[in-house]
C-alpha cells in the first residue's frame, strides 16, 4: 500500500533528477507525470500510483515547497476536473494513453461541448445529431455557452444518434477536434464586457468511431460521470481559510473602517460563517470521493457556491459605495479561464451572475438534492417516455 513516507520519497527523486530551477517547465511536468504524481490516486502508467486520493497533498506540499511548477489548473480546469475522470472511467487503454498526459500539463486544453440553444437545463433535449458513415460519426449542430472553445484543442461532446427513442436514451459521447475545419467557434459577449465563453457551430465534423466514449446511446449516462465531477470542480474546489469571494470583502472591511456599519457588519458575519461552513463542508466532500465517484452532493456544493458568491460580491458592492461599481477593463478581452477574484468589486458582482447558470442552473440543482439526496418525489415528467422525434419543439 502506498503510504505517504514512499509518496515523499518518489517526490524527492523527482525533484533531484528534474530540479525545478534548471529544468524546463515542460519538461517537469511530464516527468512528473510519469513518475506518478500528477494525480496519485489514478492508475500506475495514467498519471499516479493507485494510491489514496488523500495523500495528493503530500506531493504538493513538497513540491510546492520546492519551487516546483504547477500546471495552471485554472487555465486547464475543464480538462482536469471533466474531461479527465470521465476519460479514465469510460475510455479505451488507447484513449488513456493518448489523452490524459497532456491534458495534465497543459499541452492540450479542453472543452466542453453540451449545452445548445434549445437544450440548456433540459440537456437531454439536445438535438446535435451524429450519424455513422462506414467508421465514422458525421456531425451536424450549434453548442452555447462554451467556456475556453477558443483556445481548445479537444471537445468533450454529445450528441443525438438516435431520434427515435426517448431523449435520454438516443446520446452518445464523443472527442472531438477542435481544430476540424468544420469548427466554428463565435465569441459570446458577456455582461462583463468580456468573452469567455463562445457558442460553436458543428458542420459536417467526421469523428471517428475510435474517439467515442462509452456505448452507443449511452451517452446519458457518461455524461453524468462528467457534470457530477463538473460540480465538485465548480462548488467544492480546496481553499484555505478566506479563500474565494469571502477574502477581498474581508479584506476591505479590515482596512477601511469608515466604510462599515452595523447593518452591513452582521451581514457579513453572516456571509464569513457561511463561506466557511461550505469550506468545510467541500472538505468533507473531497474525503468521500476517496471511496468512489462524486454523486449529486455536489450539487449541494455548487449551489451554495453560486448563492454565497452572489450575496458576498453584493455587500462588498454595498460596502464600497460608487467606486464598488468601477472596474478598469471594459474592452472585450478573450481570458482563457474565469478569475473570480483576481478583479476589481465590480466585475465579481457582474461574473457571479453567471454562478446560478454555468455548471447546470440553480434551479436543475435544486431538484437534484431534492430527488437524488433528500428523497423527495420527482417532478411530473410527461416526456419521459415519449421519442426525442415527437418532442414539441
Amino acid at each position: 500500500m502506498m503510504d505517504a513516507a514512499e509518496l515523499k520519497r518518489r517526490t524527492a527523486q523527482l525533484l533531484a533528477a528534474h530540479p525545478p530551477a534548471t529544468t524546463d517547465r515542460q519538461t517537469f511536468l511530464r516527468a512528473r507525470f510519469d513518475a506518478g504524481l500528477a494525480w496519485v490516486h489514478y492508475p500506475d502508467g495514467l498519471g499516479g500510483l493507485g494510491a489514496p486520493r488523500s495523500l495528493q497533498v503530500v506531493v504538493d506540499a513538497a513540491l510546492e515547497a520546492a519551487g516546483a511548477p504547477d500546471n495552471d489548473p485554472r487555465r486547464i480546469g475543464i480538462g482536469l476536473g471533466m474531461a479527465a475522470p470521465t476519460i479514465l472511467r469510460y475510455g479505451t487503454e488507447e484513449q488513456k494513453q493518448r489523452y490524459l498526459r497532456p491534458l495534465w500539463t497543459g499541452e492540450e486544453v479542453w472543452c466542453q461541448l453540451f449545452s445548445e440553444p434549445g437544450a440548456g437545463s433540459d440537456l437531454a433535449a439536445l438535438g446535435t445529431r451524429a450519424v455513422k458513415e462506414g467508421d465514422d460519426w458525421v456531425v451536424n449542430g450549434q453548442k452555447v455557452w462554451t467556456s475556453s472553445a477558443h483556445v481548445a484543442r479537444w471537445a468533450i461532446l454529445i450528441a443525438r444518434t438516435d431520434p427515435d427513442v426517448p431523449k435520454h436514451q438516443g446520446i452518445t459521447y464523443f472527442i472531438c477536434d477542435m481544430t476540424d475545419p468544420g469548427i466554428e467557434v463565435r465569441p459570446l459577449r458577456q455582461i462583463t464586457g468580456e468573452a469567455e465563453f463562445n457558442e460553436v457551430f458543428i458542420t459536417g465534423v467526421r469523428i471517428p468511431d475510435s474517439r467515442r466514449l462509452g456505448e452507443v446511446g449511452d451517452g446519458w449516462r457518461v455524461a453524468q460521470t462528467t457534470l457530477n465531477n463538473e460540480r465538485v470542480a465548480i462548488g467544492g474546489m480546496r481553499l484555505p481559510r478566506e479563500g474565494g469571494m469571502i477574502g477581498p470583502v474581508s479584506k476591505t472591511w479590515r482596512e477601511r473602517p469608515e466604510l462599515r456599519t452595523h447593518d452591513l457588519h452582521q451581514r457579513l458575519l453572516k456571509l464569513w460563517v457561511e463561506a466557511e461552513v461550505a469550506r468545510l463542508t467541500g472538505e468533507r466532500l473531497r474525503q468521500q470521493l476517496v471511496a468512489g465517484q462524486p454523486g449529486p452532493e455536489g450539487a449541494g456544493m455548487k449551489l451554495a457556491f453560486a448563492r454565497l458568491n452572489q450575496e458576498i460580491s453584493g455587500l462588498e458592492v454595498e460596502l464600497r459605495g460608487e467606486e464598488g461599481l468601477l472596474y478598469d477593463d471594459w474592452t472585450m478581452r478573450r481570458p482563457e479561464f474565469v478569475d473570480f477574484t483576481g478583479r476589481e468589486a465590480g466585475y465579481r458582482y457582474l461574473r457571479s451572475k453567471g454562478n446560478s447558470i454555468e455548471g447546470g442552473t440553480s434551479e436543475v440543482l435544486l431538484n437534484i438534492v431534492a430527488e437524488r439526496v433528500l428523497g423527495l418525489p420527482a417532478e411530473p415528467r410527461t416526456d419521459k417516455d415519449v421519442a426525442w422525434k415527437d418532442l414539441a419543439r
